[in-house]
């Protein structure tokens, strides 16, 4: 069992910045990928970002390279997405997920942080 708990949301501006944490337990951090995902009201959930164990490797959706960075602390469980240049339609809930059995389709996922930005 993975447990992950989001942190860093809130409302900010067009054009702020926001960080968003993400802290794991229950297994060893540094043995599994994590990403970042989103959900916007009456959308689909939709990927963000992820990075590899190691932190050695990234990947971002279109709409938010450039802006958004994903990162990683192993020795603090916790993994990171900075958000910059932020935009009305990046509002929606935030989600950290855990890759264990695949590197395709996360296992286990946090309850959420809302981010609001406003126009």
């Amino acid at each position: 069992q993975v447990q992950l708990v989001e942190s860093g949301g809130g409302l900010v501006q067009a054009g702020g910045s926001l960080r968003l944490s993400c802290a794991g337990s229950g297994r060893t951090f540094s043995n599994y990928a994590m990403g970042w995902f989103r959900q916007a009201p009456g959308k689909e959930r939709e990927f963000v970002a992820a990075i590899s164990w190691s932190g050695g490797s990234t990947n971002y959706a279109d709409s938010v390279k450039g802006r958004f960075t994903i990162s990683r602390d192993n020795a603090k469980n916790t993994v990171y997405l900075q958000m910059n240049s932020l935009k009305p339609e990046d509002t929606a809930i935030y989600y950290c997920a855990a890759y264990i059995g695949s590197i395709t389709t996360p296992d286990y996922w946090g309850q959420g942080t809302q981010v609001s930005v406003s126009s």
